[in-house]
């Protein structure tokens, strides 16, 4: 046999084979923890969207307000807390704790639960506007005491439902199909 005739028989498929190992091995384990589903990172003060969305029926644009006016949903502002928990269960030490920071001028820095990579964009308002709910991507979030992602926010997921939205949108929706071209995410 010829070196040659060695070479494509034999370590061309073993270095082809090592290289495809290594791509999804590394792409495996580099994947960070906030992109997967059950997510939920600790946050610095308790919240129940049960509680809030659930038993009190706040709606989900109460508190993300940005939800319709820009790319984001926003993570609600201590003020917007505030304005309820001032006079609202006062006596529960997360709330006392709630109102030091604000007194103090601080921030509360929430971890959010639900991200994209930097290289993804997602705009929320055709989305809203467009009539799906929060909970197709989100979950039932006015179940959770504890928010946490329920879907994993991977691209099959997304292509999914450009692809057939008629199970996200309203009934009476003249969308069928979104787009699914790649620069319409990958900017």
């Amino acid at each position: 046999m010829h070196l040659f005739d060695r070479v494509f028989r034999l370590v061309l498929p073993i270095g082809a084979m090592a290289v495809l190992g290594t791509v999804l091995t590394v792409g495996w384990f580099t994947q960070p923890d906030r992109y997967v589903r059950g997510y939920a990172p600790p946050q610095p003060i308790p919240f129940s969207h049960q509680l809030h969305a659930g038993s009190l029926k706040i709606s989900c644009q109460y508190c993300h307000s940005g939800v319709t006016k820009s790319r984001a949903a926003g993570v609600p502002s201590l003020e917007l807390c505030m304005g309820c928990h001032k006079v609202t269960r006062t006596d529960r030490p997360a709330i006392q704790r709630m109102t030091q920071i604000y007194n103090s001028g601080d921030t509360l820095a929430w971890k959010r639960v639900h991200t994209l990579p930097d290289h993804v964009f997602f705009d929320h308002r055709p989305h809203v506007n467009g009539g799906i709910a929060c909970q197709t991507c989100h979950g039932e979030v006015q179940t959770m005491t504890v928010l946490t992602r329920v879907m994993s926010l991977r691209m099959s997921n997304c292509l999914a439902c450009h692809r057939d939205p008629h199970a996200a949108l309203p009934k009476d929706s003249k969308i069928t199909r979104a787009a699914e071209y790649c620069a319409a995410c990958h900017r």
